[in-house]
Protein backbone atom coordinates (compact mmCIF):
# COMPACT_ATOMS: atom_id res chain seq x y z
CA UNK A 1 0.00 0.00 0.00
CA UNK A 2 1.33 3.44 -0.94
CA UNK A 3 0.45 6.66 1.16
CA UNK A 4 1.19 10.18 0.61
CA UNK A 5 2.44 12.33 3.03
CA UNK A 6 2.55 15.62 3.24
CA UNK A 7 5.07 17.51 5.50
CA UNK A 8 5.25 20.68 6.81
CA UNK A 9 7.60 22.22 8.95
CA UNK A 10 5.44 21.27 12.10
CA UNK A 11 2.91 18.82 11.03
CA UNK A 12 2.45 15.49 9.25
CA UNK A 13 -0.45 15.17 7.35
CA UNK A 14 -1.27 11.75 6.53
CA UNK A 15 -3.70 11.41 3.12
CA UNK A 16 -4.91 8.33 1.05
CA UNK A 17 -3.45 5.64 -0.89
CA UNK A 18 -2.31 7.21 -4.20
CA UNK A 19 -4.14 4.48 -6.49
CA UNK A 20 -6.35 5.37 -9.08
CA UNK A 21 -8.18 2.55 -9.39
CA UNK A 22 -11.65 2.90 -8.29
CA UNK A 23 -13.15 0.10 -5.34
CA UNK A 24 -9.22 -0.84 -4.99
CA UNK A 25 -9.73 -1.22 -1.48
CA UNK A 26 -6.51 0.18 -0.49
CA UNK A 27 -8.09 4.20 0.36
CA UNK A 28 -7.31 3.47 3.92
CA UNK A 29 -6.13 5.65 6.27
CA UNK A 30 -2.58 4.89 7.72
CA UNK A 31 -2.68 3.05 10.91
CA UNK A 32 -2.42 5.00 13.91
CA UNK A 33 0.71 3.83 15.55
CA UNK A 34 1.92 4.77 11.82
CA UNK A 35 0.57 8.34 11.52
CA UNK A 36 1.75 8.83 15.31
CA UNK A 37 5.68 7.79 14.87
CA UNK A 38 5.90 10.22 11.79
CA UNK A 39 3.68 13.25 13.44
CA UNK A 40 6.13 12.53 16.48
CA UNK A 41 8.97 12.90 14.46
CA UNK A 42 7.94 15.91 13.00
CA UNK A 43 7.16 17.50 16.46
CA UNK A 44 10.44 16.13 17.55
CA UNK A 45 12.18 18.24 14.70
CA UNK A 46 13.54 15.65 12.32
CA UNK A 47 13.57 17.05 8.93
CA UNK A 48 11.34 15.83 6.64
CA UNK A 49 13.90 13.42 4.42
CA UNK A 50 14.29 11.79 7.40
CA UNK A 51 10.68 11.41 8.30
CA UNK A 52 10.04 9.64 4.53
CA UNK A 53 13.10 7.43 5.69
CA UNK A 54 11.47 6.17 8.52
CA UNK A 55 8.12 5.71 6.68
CA UNK A 56 9.93 3.65 3.91
CA UNK A 57 11.60 1.60 7.21
CA UNK A 58 8.38 1.27 8.76
CA UNK A 59 6.79 -0.26 5.88
CA UNK A 60 9.46 -3.03 5.43
CA UNK A 61 8.36 -3.82 8.68
CA UNK A 62 12.17 -3.78 10.31
CA UNK A 63 11.93 -2.65 13.61
CA UNK A 64 15.41 -2.74 14.05
CA UNK A 65 16.21 -0.74 11.83
CA UNK A 66 13.61 1.48 12.84
CA UNK A 67 14.96 1.83 16.05
CA UNK A 68 18.76 1.65 14.73
CA UNK A 69 17.35 4.80 12.60
CA UNK A 70 15.05 6.80 14.79
CA UNK A 71 18.53 6.71 17.36
CA UNK A 72 20.65 8.22 14.55
CA UNK A 73 17.88 10.92 14.08
CA UNK A 74 18.09 11.61 18.30
CA UNK A 75 21.70 11.98 17.37
CA UNK A 76 21.45 14.89 15.18
CA UNK A 77 18.89 17.04 16.92
CA UNK A 78 21.34 16.37 20.36
CA UNK A 79 24.36 17.43 18.44
CA UNK A 80 22.01 20.56 17.36
CA UNK A 81 20.62 20.98 21.01
CA UNK A 82 24.48 21.65 21.65
CA UNK A 83 25.20 24.10 19.15
CA UNK A 84 21.87 26.24 19.95
CA UNK A 85 23.28 26.13 23.47
CA UNK A 86 26.81 27.00 22.13
CA UNK A 87 25.13 30.29 20.92
CA UNK A 88 22.67 30.87 24.03
CA UNK A 89 26.25 30.75 26.07
CA UNK A 90 28.15 33.36 23.94
CA UNK A 91 24.71 35.43 24.23
CA UNK A 92 24.98 34.92 27.67
CA UNK A 93 28.81 36.35 27.56
CA UNK A 94 28.31 39.29 25.32
CA UNK A 95 25.25 40.44 28.04
CA UNK A 96 27.75 40.41 30.84
CA UNK A 97 30.30 42.13 29.02
CA UNK A 98 27.88 44.76 28.07
CA UNK A 99 26.67 45.33 31.70
CA UNK A 100 30.08 45.08 33.11
CA UNK A 101 31.02 47.88 30.40
CA UNK A 102 27.75 49.78 31.35
CA UNK A 103 28.56 50.20 35.03
CA UNK A 104 32.17 51.79 34.40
Amino acid sequence: MIFIINISEKYVNVLHCDCQKAGCGKDEIMSEQTENLLTGMADAGCKAEEIVKAEHILQTGNMRELTKFLKQCRCGLLDRMHESQKRVDLMDYLIRKTEKQSMK
